[in-house]
This record gives structure tokens, sequence and C-alpha cells, in this order.
């Protein structure tokens, strides 16, 4: 089966109900194969040993083969008179609801194994299991690095250049607030330890992070005043930016590219 999960979903893990066509245990002779509890005996064909032997002439001589009884497939009885509506097997079409716990952190392309949920087995059998295909809806608030979930922030210019305390969406839903220093620069990162995805069981231990990869919107348009300021500014030595800044621009555009 395929389950498609959100991403809160994925970070709190959930619950999912599905009503799956599959094998189940014959009602009218609970699963036993029998038509009124009429019991078993010996195979006939085997004589009890669940196979039989085959002798062959071959060029080196006679062989022997041996393979699973075709009549009774290996038990050595059968049934003495088989339930009319599963003829025997035990087992019957049908439906079933299951729910299935798909634990946290789970990643795109994992199998969880739900044991006993599958097909009944015949005759009283071992019940088989289902196995579920993990697949991811795409978010379009976040982008998720394995444990860690990356959330890309647009500031206006005042802001990157004022600093300020500002509010962030997490995978939760709910929101936590954060500081922008004054002199934000674009491409600047900031790590919330903790409040990205948890490890799937069995496959590491803690919570990712929340990384802020903050952007600086400049705006395209401007108005006459707008414009003027600008220009203003542009006068500035504050605003053509220091020689650290520089060489932090272009060990980031370096390192991009290695």
């Amino acid at each position: 089966m395929k389950v498609r999960l959100s991403l809160q979903e994925v970070a709190t893990g959930v619950t999912k109900k599905f009503k799956v066509k599959k094998d189940v245990t014959c009602s009218h002779c609970h699963g036993s194969g029998a038509e009124g509890g009429s019991g078993t005996e010996t195979c006939p064909t085997c004589h009890g040993q669940g196979v039989v032997v085959k002798t062959v002439r071959t060029m080196l001589g006679m062989m022997q083969t041996q393979t699973e009884c075709p009549t009774c497939h290996g038990e050595g009885s059968v049934i003495k008179n088989k339930c009319h509506e599963c003829s025997g097997s035990g087992i019957v079409k049908g439906e079933e609801v299951v729910e299935i716990n798909i634990p946290a952190g789970v990643a795109e392309g994992m199998v969880v194994n739900v044991q006993g949920k599958g097909n009944a087995g015949p005759r009283q059998g071992t019940n088989g299991n289902i196995q579920v295909l993990v697949e991811e809806e795409p978010n379009d608030t976040f982008i998720r690095d394995e444990q860690d979930v990356i959330y890309n922030l647009l500031l206006d210019f005042p802001t990157a250049t004022l600093g300020d305390e500002i509010e962030i969406p997490t995978i939760e839903g709910t929101k936590v607030k954060i500081k922008i220093e004054p002199g934000t620069q674009p491409g600047k990162t900031l790590r919330l330890r903790g409040k990205g995805l948890p490890a799937v069981q069995g496959y590491g231990t803690g919570k990712g992070d929340l990384v802020v990869n903050v952007s600086v919107y400049i705006p395209t348009t401007l108005s006459k005043d707008e414009k003027a300021m600008v220009e203003k500014m542009r006068g500035s030595d504050n605003f053509k930016g220091d020689a650290e800044t520089k060489k932090s621009i272009f060990e980031r555009f370096k390192n991009y590219f290695n």
C-alpha cells in the first residue's frame, strides 16, 4: 500500500485508517476449511508423508526426486468434507478496515511493515503483513533536508538594516519569535535547535533543526520620493559595504561553486 503524508504528519506521526481488500477468514467454517466440523483424514496420495517420490530412468541410471504432495500440499492430511464457502481453503475474499500507525520522522521511500494485518493464512494459518510505502506531499513553506527543515525568510530592506523581532512558522503549525540583528546580510542563516524533524525509530536519535535562510527584498519600482531617499543614501559610505562584508560575500559565492 501507499500512504501520502504531509510534513506536519511526518513531524508528529499519524494513525491512518484504510479499507483493505484482502483474504479474510471464512466465517462459515471459522477458517478450518471443513464443512460442519468434519475434520481431516490421511492423504491418500502421500499416505501422510506430505511428499511424493518419483523414480525416473536416465542415462546415469535410476534417479529419485522428492516433491511436495500435489493433493495435500505437504500437510499429510486432507479435509473429509470441504467447506462449501471457501472450498476447503479456510479463506475468502473480503475487506477490512485497518488502522496503521506511522511513526514520526519517516521519509520518502521508507516502508512501514504492519505485522499480522495482511492476508489471512489458509486453514487458520498465520496472517501475512501489510507493507506501507511512504510518500511525502510537497510543502509550500518548508524544504526538508533529512532531519532539518529549511525556511526561506524574506526581509524588507528596513528590517534587515535596523533589526527587529519577528515571527516565523514552525512545522508543528505554531509560530516562534526570532531576533533579526541590525545589518543582517542576505544569505545569513539562523539555526533554531530542536525545531526540525525527529529521527525515525531505529534510525538515529534527537530532532533536527529549523534552518532560517535570510533573503532581502529589493523593490523593483519606486515612487519619486522613495527614489530621492535612495539616491540620498547612495552617497553615504555606510551603504557601500565595508571590506569585511565584501570578503564574506565573496567567500559565500566561492563556496557555492566549490
